[in-house]
């Protein structure tokens, strides 16, 4: 029988049974495709990640990041919890003066700064290989907004739904405040009519006005196609909102947002978002949190 080691942690946060749950199977070579799927399906989190031998010169490990439903090519949360477990657990050498993981995935290989501390990873920071891309125009705001369970009033005026990906295309719908984004459910025959098969079928929803003083985003965000109903925090969905929000800013410069994600679905999540603009373009994006380790097993298979 051959047995797999998994853990499992909290990402994005700093307590446990907040954040977004995350599931990592250690040495995962001797796993197909097909069974990675089917233990993710089993673990039916957000992404379940595979931690395998890296293929590419200058990795330290290489990822696979499945959802319930589907392969992803790049994801945040996973890249972010789980080279924070790398580091607890001592799998990988980290340079004390230069504390950085590099994890292969399939937009490429993703660096993450390790913050360390007296008893080990405090908070890990991944560097975004892809810098958000523009997708097309959107359906209508009005039409969004009843997919959303919402009305036209409900949106946020003088800002205007857009796309982006960072290597996993979503839209973005601004909204009014947090009582609007409270009531926002999505109506899957809605959802089918107007976004599931347009450039980016996940939907990230939020407003300038959150819930705590320290964050400037609230947010929620809907995955119908991975199999995901709502998500308590997305980095990858994250990373790609810098697109967005440094539209807003008319000059160079670096800035920090922090995005409260999850407090719906009562698992609040913060979410560092920090990105750079250099003559009028995005030069760098990076995404980080705190993470939790929460559990640990084994899967056996025949």
């Amino acid at each position: 029988m051959a047995r797999y080691h998994f853990f499992t942690l909290d990402v994005f946060t700093g307590r446990p049974f907040g954040g977004n749950p995350l599931a990592v199977v250690l040495d995962a070579e001797r796993l197909s495709g097909e069974q990675m799927q089917a233990i993710a399906a089993e673990f039916n989190l957000s992404e379940t990640v595979f931690v395998l031998p890296p293929a590419k010169a200058h990795a330290t490990k290489k990822l696979r990041i499945f959802t319930p439903r589907v392969e992803l090519p790049f994801a945040g949360h996973p890249t972010v919890g789980t080279a924070f477990l790398l580091a607890k657990l001592g799998l990988v050498l980290l340079d004390t003066a230069d504390p950085v993981i590099v994890l292969e995935e399939g937009v490429g290989n993703v660096e993450v700064n390790v913050q360390l501390g007296p008893d080990g990873p405090r908070t890990t920071r991944m560097s975004v290989p892809k810098m958000p891309e523009p997708g097309p125009e959107p359906p209508p705001a009005q039409e969004l907004a009843a997919m959303l369970s919402l009305s036209d009033d409900d949106l946020l005026p003088g800002r205007l739904p857009r796309a982006y990906s960072c290597g996993v295309p979503f839209l973005f719908v601004p909204v009014r405040d947090r009582e609007a984004i409270g009531r926002a459910r999505i109506r899957p025959e809605l959802w089918e009519k107007t976004v599931s098969k347009w450039w980016a079928s996940s939907v990230f929803v939020f407003t300038f006005d959150t819930e705590i003083a320290e964050a400037q985003i609230h947010a929620r965000m809907f995955a119908p196609a991975f199999g995901v109903v709502e998500d308590p925090a997305t980095g990858s969905a994250a990373a790609a909102l810098a697109g967005y929000l440094c539209e807003l800013e008319e000059h160079d410069g670096s800035f920090r947002w922090q995005i409260e994600q999850g407090f719906e679905m009562g698992r609040p999540s913060l979410i560092d978002l920090e990105a750079d603009k250099s003559g009028g373009r995005i030069a760098a994006v990076r995404v980080g949190g705190r993470s939790v380790l929460m559990s640990e097993g084994w899967i056996n298979l025949d």
